[in-house]
């Protein structure tokens, strides 16, 4: 395939390497004469082991030229693309003025192509960045989107030092479009690749970048607190976190990472206050592990709000312990949210089969009756009962019988999910979720 490269920095160097040793035929387009220049005399434009003896070879075999000429390199390929950096500015937004730039270049082009072309953008980006760019692009060229060209965001994961072999051993290659034909047109540069190609919506690809490098940031973070706790009573923090990456049930997988409500229970609230206090005995700052809990507090501070805004003051809880299976109401978020809205005056009803039944059997009636007695009174034994005189239904857990209640709830009722609920019943016109 013919495959034009806007910027040859860092991402589009490799792209244009790696492509080429694929058996493409690539076009590096840039407005530095020097990288241009660089590329034709089959050399690299960047330090990065391996890629300068890519370039070398594939320069020699004719399978790599660079040019400045933008719309020439349009004209001549059949995917484009963009590589240009976005810089952050001093407030930390993006500067995606070369971006744009590349949207306009790229729209003469094209208002002089006759074949369909597909532009991928590789750039880290905004979502909706996309959606501006195709604008700039049918504004310029007077073509329009999906039928003369149509955008691709195919955001690039190289770690510097390891590019190459990033590229040849991808865990995955994201790409989000609007356009179907056009993402099965970019997925097949990947397909020989290792990893699965996931083609997705357009911003959720393009916000992938942030939400990965942000908790790469977070995990660095989080081992050197650790880190500094250990070194503080003699412990030896790689084999702390040795063993703690062995655990791929829980603490390596997708278990935990799940948008949603809030964590209760014993143990996380429990253990995470002991290691910060353990912290704070030995004088070690955490503010990372300081703050898990105040996100914890924010979330169900959004539960309120979220509540709050349906403008109703009847409600009905579906679930009231931490979790789905269990009576422990120890932490339980849902409690905190139903004494706040008992302090703003609201009317609560509560079903929970699980809380009902040890309360009359008396395996957590002591915790009951020692913490929240008031919230007892407020419970009803007969599921059906709680649809009556309340106009919000709130379902904290995933109870299955908490479903049948849920499809046959008249539209006039609204329900709040902190738990997303099948897709058939988030649908529904009086459907609120807590973060979807």
């Amino acid at each position: 395939m013919n495959i034009s490269i806007f910027g040859l920095g860092y991402v589009g160097c490799v792209s244009v390497g790696c492509l080429a040793k694929n058996g493409h035929h690539v076009i590096g387009v840039d407005v530095s004469q020097t990288k241009v220049d660089q590329i034709n005399a089959g050399k690299a434009t960047i330090i990065e082991k391996d890629i300068d003896h890519i370039i070398a070879d594939q320069r020699a075999k004719g399978n790599i030229e660079a040019t400045t000429d933008s719309k020439e390199a349009i004209l001549k390929t059949d995917i484009s693309i963009i590589a240009v950096g976005t810089p952050s500015s001093d407030k930390g937004h993006l500067n995606l003025s070369y971006i744009f730039k590349v949207a306009e270049i790229a729209g003469l082009g094209i208002k002089e192509k006759k074949d369909f072309h597909v532009i991928a953008i590789r750039s880290t980006i905004m979502p909706g960045t996309c959606d501006k760019f195709a604008s700039i692009v049918e504004e310029v060229s007077g073509k329009k989107r999906n039928v003369d060209f149509a955008i691709v965001d195919n955001p690039e994961f190289l770690r510097e030092g390891t590019a190459v072999d990033d590229y040849y051993n991808p865990p995955l290659t994201l790409i989000g479009s609007d356009n179907a034909d056009a993402a099965e047109k970019v997925a097949s540069l990947y397909r020989q690749l290792p990893g699965e190609v996931i083609v997705t919506d357009l911003k959720i690809a393009e916000i992938m970048k942030y939400v990965n490098n942000t908790f790469h940031a977070l995990k660095i973070s989080f081992g050197n607190e650790v880190g500094n706790i250990c070194a503080e009573m003699g412990i030896d923090s790689h084999k702390v976190m040795e063993i703690f990456c062995k655990d791929k049930q829980l603490n390596i997988s997708p278990y935990y990472f799940k948008p949603g409500f809030a964590f209760g229970g014993s143990c996380l609230p429990k253990d995470l206050k002991g290691l910060q206090t353990l912290a704070h005995d030995l004088y070690v700052n955490v503010p990372v592990i300081e703050s898990i809990n105040k996100s914890n507090e924010l979330q169900i501070n959004r539960a309120v709000e979220l509540i709050q805004h349906t403008e109703k003051k009847r409600i009905g809880f579906l679930g009231l312990s931490f979790k789905a299976g269990t009576d422990d109401l120890r932490n339980s978020p849902a409690v905190t949210v139903v004494e706040t809205l008992l302090g703003k005056g609201y009317e609560v009803k509560i079903y929970d089969k699980n809380i009902y039944l040890s309360n009359l059997t008396g395996t957590n009636k002591a915790y009951i009756d020692h913490h929240i007695p008031h919230l007892s009174k407020l419970m009803v034994s007969d599921i059906n009962e709680l649809g009556k005189d309340v106009d919000v239904i709130v379902i904290n857990n995933k109870e299955k019988e908490y479903l049948e209640v849920l499809e046959k709830t008249p539209d006039t009722t609204v329900i709040v999910d902190m738990v997303r609920l099948p897709e058939a019943l988030r649908a529904k016109k009086n459907y609120k979720g807590i973060n979807w």
